[in-house]
């Protein structure tokens, strides 16, 4: 597509019919294809099914845009950041075990209701004093890095098919152009699955019995199924809701990045309109709705901002028939087959940058916000984070009985309450959260251009 041809001045366009249908409909594919790489890579991780991802992906992003009153570009797609309880969970993706992850993940998504109350009754800079970088950017460190052995794991099944991954990316990354940037993941994951589809490194058998249309959801990956046939196993339910609620902390800031990205980039404050209690709202449940029926968490996407940037065309009806668009390749199950026969060097080579991304975002997120480490109290709580959250995940969850019940707390878990109390106690806190200008008070973890969103909207301001 020839981008000077959809580009009407620098304020960008908020009516997308001028355009025409043609144009219309390509933007909406390509916002699809924006966010497809990323989106259907937490199932292929996690052993979650690809065809729901896609249906819940297009069902939560429409439910975002009724709760926020069609106002906010944003598409929601898989979120990265509860890779770490899916697998403490169901560590090799077992089915039998994801219905219980998913159930603590619909808990966690439940905890963003509360904080968008919160947003609603006292104010964003009351609100967030709770949660400034020197207790998220820790957090998201340690989720990076507790997830490192698992790409080292996959890769190590055919370092080749690996290698080529991580080249692919690495390449349109730092060379590529116009939509090359935009999509790495995607060409990277592409890339290496025909180089193992050459080498003979896939069995195609699923892919020709997998039938050409089906239903996407399967009630025994739903959480409603943990409930029937009498064998539910309470201890694991509780556990799964202490070590993945927690993470909704970092989550719940990576909203709040990501809204003030979309909201610098369209030249429109969202964060007061319609407000973070309704952005938080529509993003909480989406993610309780999708993980119910067995679906991966949801979170608003950099890539497809990366996209409005792109285009200048900024009418939130685009991303709605994106999500339109995703709902309907939900029901091709032989297209989800294709994505689920995938090596699983591929996924490794994809993961060793994504997990080592996420720790960077971290890092990034507390040099940004310029955090005092000079004060022993910032010190004290980033490293108690960073111990406890790294140091029990590879010596084991520490597990206790509540009468029957026995219960386990991931490091993570753990890492995260001391990180929020330990702020909440000590004194010397010097973070004010800026609802005028929030664009250092949150998180990313997505990569546009091979830059972080936050560096291309300072480019763009100066």
């Amino acid at each position: 597509m020839n981008n000077e041809k959809i580009q009407i001045g620098e304020q960008g366009i908020y009516n997308a019919s001028e355009l025409g249908a043609g144009k219309v409909l390509i933007l909406g594919f390509q916002h699809m294809f924006a966010m497809f790489g990323s989106t259907v890579l937490v199932p292929v991780l996690t052993g979650l099914s690809v065809a729901n991802t896609l249906l819940f992906a297009g069902l939560g992003t429409l439910l975002f845009h009724f709760i926020t009153k069609k106002k906010v570009p944003a598409f929601l797609g898989s979120s990265f950041a509860f890779l770490a309880g899916y697998f403490a969970i169901a560590p090799n993706g077992e089915k039998e075990l994801l219905p219980y992850a998913c159930f603590g993940v619909a808990i966690a998504g439940l905890v963003y209701l509360l904080l968008a109350a919160a947003f609603k009754v006292f104010g964003a800079r009351k609100v967030m004093k709770f949660f400034p970088p020197v207790v998220t950017g820790p957090i998201i460190i340690a989720i990076g890095l507790n997830l490192s052995a698992t790409a080292i794991s996959s890769c190590q099944s055919n370092w080749p098919v690996a290698l080529v991954a991580i080249a692919i990316v690495i390449i349109c990354n730092i060379w590529g152009k116009g939509m090359i940037k935009i999509v790495p993941i995607l060409l990277g994951v592409v890339g290496s699955y025909l180089f193992a589809a050459l080498t003979g490194a896939i069995d195609f058998t699923a892919v020709a019995q997998a039938p050409i249309f089906g239903f996407p959801i399967e009630y025994s990956g739903t959480v409603f199924s943990i409930f029937t046939g009498g064998n539910t196993n309470t201890g694991l339910l509780i556990t799964a809701v202490m070590t993945i609620v927690p993470i909704s902390l970092a989550t719940m800031m990576e909203h709040v990045g990501d809204i003030s990205a979309i909201s610098s980039t369209v030249d429109r404050n969202f964060i007061k309109d319609p407000g973070l209690h309704r952005t938080l709202t529509g993003d909480g449940l989406a993610t309780t709705l999708a993980s119910l029926f067995g679906a991966p968490a949801n979170t608003t996407y950099g890539e497809n901002t990366g996209v409005l940037t792109l285009t200048r065309v900024y009418d939130p009806m685009v991303i709605r028939l994106a999500a339109v668009l995703a709902i309907l390749f939900s029901f091709f199950p032989k297209f989800a087959a294709i994505i689920e026969v995938m090596p699983s060097a591929t996924v490794g080579g994809i993961s060793l940058i994504l997990y080592g991304m996420i720790s960077a975002v971290g890092v990034r997120n507390v040099v940004e916000t310029n955090v005092d480490f000079s004060k022993s109290r910032n010190v004290l709580i980033a490293a108690l984070i960073l111990v406890l959250s790294i140091g029990i995940n590879y010596n084991g969850a520490i597990a206790f009985n509540v009468g029957s019940v026995s219960i386990s707390l991931s490091g993570l878990a753990i890492g995260s309450l001391v990180g929020i109390v330990m702020n909440a106690i000590l004194p010397g806190k010097d973070f004010e959260f800026d609802e005028e200008e929030p664009s250092k008070t949150g998180v990313n973890f997505e990569m546009i251009n091979g830059e972080t969103l936050a560096e291309q909207l300072s480019k763009k301001k100066k």
